[in-house]
């Protein structure tokens, strides 16, 4: 997706958010990670902009409207378990890979080389 702010709406995403998903939909827009966005956020709350963030995030999230589902709705949420499953294949691979390793590490051509290598 490479629209530019102007092409985009803001919209609030509450499957993804904490409260009401005001960040999450900002963050959307924005193109910036969430986490990042919830981080300046609680800094602005204790960094002197308590009044101003609290009624600014409470206007936006009045304000808003909800993500429609047909934007969002071609993307599936990815569970825990997808997450496990991906983690699963990705460390099995990388222990095959580490094998591998260690094979030709142990083998004989592998002393054949260092010997040749030192001569």
């Amino acid at each position: 997706m490479s629209t530019t702010l102007s092409q985009r709406k803001l919209y609030r995403v509450p499957e993804e958010g904490v409260f009401k998903g005001v960040c999450a939909g900002l963050s959307h827009y924005l193109g910036v990670p969430v986490k990042l966005l919830r981080l300046i956020v609680v800094l602005s709350l204790f960094l002197g902009l308590f009044m101003f963030t609290v009624v600014a995030y409470f206007l936006l999230a009045w304000l808003l409207e909800p993500v429609p589902s047909e934007i969002f709705g071609d993307e599936q949420p990815v569970t825990a378990h997808d997450l496990l499953v991906e983690a699963d294949r990705e460390l099995n691979a990388s222990e095959q890979r580490l094998r591998q390793v260690e094979r030709y590490v142990t083998s004989e051509t592998f002393g054949v080389r260092s010997r040749f290598k030192d001569l």
